[in-house]
This record gives structure tokens, C-alpha cells and sequence, in this order.
């Protein structure tokens, strides 16, 4: 028995190997034919048939037609094996000079790994049990060049799985997997709230003044209308616009860029739910969020309590709901409540923290700002944390009892954001002044401060019901619900500096 995949070739040589092999192909006629037609899947060939035994399989009509990547070829003489992995699975393939004739034998020989195969034929159990077809025909669909990873480590390489996601789906099962649970968590999302007579809209993605976050937004150009355009940070303002126009709820699952780092929690292009509902507030877009991340919990997982990175999360008991100033005091017994609301120990403690002195004198802001250095990454099960200032809120309801205060939460779990929503601000004058205060940070140097909208205000001014407001980071979601480490281990093609 021979293996054909172990042995660490030069890859050049293998190439070029390859290439020779191609071109005697194409001499017998064109290596990539387009008139294989597969039947089956093999998980579902699995599901159907695994139970049976060779006797019983014997007795049965069980013709198979798949079409595949050979992973791993074992020529023995006159039979050999093959795995055939195909988009739901894998299986084996019993391959015999004696059912498929000396040529297309002595052909199959010289394939290689990697090469996408169309096998027809009879399943058969082998000596120690496994599921297989007993092939009738072989037939080379599509020729590989490049050798696959070494098959003992597999792409094992975290940069090259990222960069050449292609190889890493067939390759690890595990990454395939994780995608289609993303799916399936969309899926989910849409679901849960075409349920609740929300409608899916689409928005510009390209915008002339940028909105609805305070993120610093990349930037393009439109030639014909000699005009520069801004990819969209979020969708929220023309969302609301819609909520103006009488579309009371409505959801986006959309693409948001923007201009900021890369890091295991931040890629430039990701995924977010926003959802809009008239006549709601934060606290129904914390029972929907509640809903939306148990849904695709139990969808993505099979259950509510489960290991992150080997810390157990439990989703199943309701969500903690704390202020800024009760999350501090929760997490930090050494703070006092005298403490928490003085501006000058909390200067030093920020000072402390991050060796920058804040520039800020309001109390709100620092209490915020200190429960990002020494709370934020201690909340691991789910925590609506409420109550956030204004200065940090330019699109959100000020409360009616608490001035300087929002009602705005964010949901924390395993210590990283993972939803955001408010009360949305439906006063013109309000948020015409809010607007205001944002071109003068961004005058004094806030690249994240957002833009004057005046259609937005615009729109404010023919009135906007009440409305709550809610986004979820959907990469963030699939991460936590995958067991995975990093967004670019739930992103298809992550951003990466050039090779």
C-alpha cells in the first residue's frame, strides 16, 4: 500500500510535475468537463445507509453518483481507495481495475490529491465497516496543480488558513462548519423578526455625509457627479427615515465599513443586524435582543449554557441589567459610592489605568470611561449595562428623570460588545443641536465625530413617532456561538496587510 499525500515534495517540483500531467490531459481531450452530473451527497449516503450491513447492502439497490475532492488515494495493485470529500461530508470510494477497466484504472493511478473526481457506483461496506462505493466509473472533472497541505498537520498555519480560506474549508471540517452555523444564525435572525411583522430593507451603502456611529469612515469618489461619497458606517439614519415614511418596522442585515484597526474583536468591513420599531423603547429592544441571541443559540449550539474558550456562558437565566455606576461597584468592591461620584478620583483611577489624563470634567463621561479600563472585560455572561451619558449618545433619547443620562444599553458578553440600542432621539431641535456639538469635536480634531445631516433633520421635522433602536454585531455573535477566538476565524476573507 502506498500513500501519495505524506511525503513533504518540493512544491515547485510537484507543480511542475502536475503541469506535465495536465498537458498530456489535454492531448486525450479537454481535463475540465462540464457533463458530470452528481446524484448525492455523501453525509447524506451516511444518514441513509450506514446502518445496514455489508449482507444487507448487498441485497439492496443502492446506485450512488458523487462528485468530489479526493483528499487521500491508497493504490494497492490492482484496487485501490479513495476519500471523496464533497460540500456535506466525505466517504470512501473502492476503486478496482477489474469494475472500471485497465484504462480508466492505469488513468486513475496517476492522479493526484486534490483532483475533483465524479464516482459512480454501489455502496458496499468494507472488512472493517466503513461505507463505501464500489465504483463502476472514475472520471477526472477537474485537474489540481498544487500539492494539498501535508496531510498529518493539515493547514495548520492560523495566516495562511485567512488568507487562502479556500484551502482551509477543505481542509479543516471545523472552519466549514463555523460558516455554515453563520448561515444558519442569519437565517435565524431573519426569521425571528419576519415573525413579528418586521419588513428587510436595503439602504445606501455609499453616502454623502456619514451617519448613524461615530466611526471615522473610508472615504471613495464619484466621478460623474464629481462628489465625494463615504462607505456607511451604519445604516441608521436612513433606517429612521424609513420610520418617518410609516414603514414602523423595519431591519437591515447589512455591511458596515469603517476606517479603524485591525484586531481579533475588529475587522474594517463587518456584518450588523439594526432593527427599528415605532412605538418601542430600550427596554422592548432588550426583550428582543434577549429573544434574538437565545434563538440563534439554540439553533447554533443545541443549548443555552455552553464553553466560550473554556468558561462556561449561561444565556438561560434572564440578562443582568446594571447601570454603569452598579456595574463598577459590582465588579470593584474597593470602589465606594462616594468614590464613583467624584470626578477627581476618578481623573486619577483613569489615570491610573491607561497613563492619559482624560479631558473631561464630566461625570458621566468618566464613569463610563473607568468602566471601559476595569469592568467591561469582567461582564462574561450576558449584561445589559444602561444609563449612558450624553456627550457619548448623539442619537439617542435623553431620559426624563436622570438629565445627562440616555436610554441606551449595551450588551456585554464574555467581556466584549455585542448589541447596542436606545430609546431613539426623535426631537429636531435636539438632535440638531446634538449635531452641532459633534462638527465642533470633529473641527477639534474627533475623526469618529459625526457629520451635520440637515435632511435627517428634515425628516425629524415632518415627525417621527417613538422608536427604540437596536444593533447586534452579527461577526461578534457567530464568535461567541462558534467557540471562536477571533472575527477572522468567522469572516470568509478577512482584511490582511498584503503578502
Amino acid at each position: 500500500m502506498t500513500e501519495t499525500v505524506a511525503t513533504p515534495l518540493d512544491e515547485n517540483r510537484l507543480i511542475s510535475e502536475r503541469r506535465q500531467k495536465l498537458a498530456k490531459l489535454r492531448e486525450q481531450g479537454n481535463p475540465f468537463p462540464n457533463d458530470f452530473k452528481p446524484k448525492d451527497y455523501s453525509a447524506l449516503l451516511h444518514q441513509k445507509y450506514d446502518a445496514f450491513s455489508k449482507e444487507e447492502l448487498a441485497t439492496m439497490d443502492t446506485h450512488a453518483v458523487v462528485a468530489g475532492r479526493m483528499m487521500l488515494k491508497r493504490v494497492m495493485g490492482k484496487a485501490s481507495f479513495a476519500t471523496i470529500a464533497d460540500a456535506k461530508g466525505r466517504i470512501q470510494a473502492y476503486i478496482s481495475k477489474e469494475n472500471i477497466g485497465e484504462e480508466a484504472y492505469e488513468a486513475f493511478k496517476h492522479s493526484d490529491s486534490g483532483d475533483i473526481l465524479g464516482i459512480s457506483g454501489s455502496l458496499m461496506k468494507t472488512k472493517t465497516g466503513e461505507l463505501s462505493i464500489d465504483a463502476k466509473e472514475v472520471r477526472l472533472i477537474s485537474k489540481n496543480i498544487r500539492p494539498l497541505p501535508e496531510k498529518f498537520h493539515g493547514l495548520s498555519d492560523q495566516e495562511q488558513r485567512y488568507r487562502q480560506r479556500y484551502l482551509d474549508l477543505f481542509m479543516n471540517d471545523e472552519s466549514k462548519e463555523v460558516f455554515i452555523k453563520r448561515s444558519a444564525i442569519i437565517q435565524t435572525i431573519r426569521e425571528t423578526l419576519v415573525r413579528q411583522d418586521y419588513l428587510e430593507v436595503e439602504t445606501p451603502m455609499m453616502h454623502p455625509i456619514p451617519g448613524g456611529a461615530t466611526a471615522k469612515p473610508f472615504v471613495t469618489h464619484h466621478n460623474a457627479l464629481d462628489m465625494a461619497l463615504f462607505l456607511r458606517v451604519a445604516p441608521e439614519l436612513y433606517l429612521k427615515r424609513l420610520i418617518v415614511g410609516g414603514m414602523n418596522r423595519v431591519f437591515e442585515i447589512n455591511r458596515n465599513f469603517r476606517n479603524e484597526g485591525l484586531s481579533a474583536r475588529h475587522n474594517p468591513e463587518f456584518t450588523m443586524i439594526e432593527l427599528y420599531e415605532s412605538y418601542a423603547d430600550y427596554k422592548r429592544m432588550m426583550e428582543i435582543t434577549e429573544q434574538i441571541v437565545r434563538e440563534t443559540a439554540m439553533v447554533s449550539v443545541g443549548k443555552l449554557v455552553f464553553d466560550y474558550q473554556g468558561k462556561t456562558v449561561d444565556l438561560e437565566q434572564p440578562f443582568d441589567r446594571l447601570t454603569i455606576v452598579e456595574a463598577i461597584l459590582k465588579y470593584n468592591p474597593q470602589i465606594t459610592s462616594e468614590e464613583i461620584n467624584d470626578v477627581t478620583f476618578l481623573k486619577a483611577e483613569i489615570t491610573k489605568l491607561t497613563r492619559k489624563a482624560p479631558q473631561t470634567d464630566s461625570l458621566a463621561v468618566l464613569q463610563l470611561l473607568l468602566f471601559e479600563e476595569n469592568t467591561e472585560h469582567l461582564l462574561w455572561n450576558p449584561t445589559f449595562i444602561m444609563d449612558h451619558p450624553i456627550e457619548t449618545s448623539p442619537l439617542a433619547r435623553q431620559s426624563d428623570t436622570n438629565p445627562g443620562i440616555t436610554e441606551r444599553f449595551e450588551l456585554f458578553v464574555v467581556g466584549r460588545e455585542l448589541a447596542n440600542g436606545y430609546s431613539e432621539l426623535n426631537d429636531p431641535e435636539d438632535q440638531a443641536a446634538r449635531f452641532k456639538q459633534q462638527v465642533e469635536q470633529k473641527d477639534a480634531g474627533d475623526e469618529e465625530a459625526m457629520h451635520y445631516d440637515s435632511d435627517y433633520i428634515r425628516a425629524l421635522e415632518y415627525a417621527m413617532p417613538p422608536t427604540g433602536g437596536l444593533g447586534i454585531g452579527i461577526d461578534r455573535l457567530v464568535m461567541l456561538l462558534t467557540d471562536s477566538a477571533s472575527i477572522r476565524d468567522v469572516i470568509f476573507f478577512p482584511h490582511m496587510r498584503p503578502e
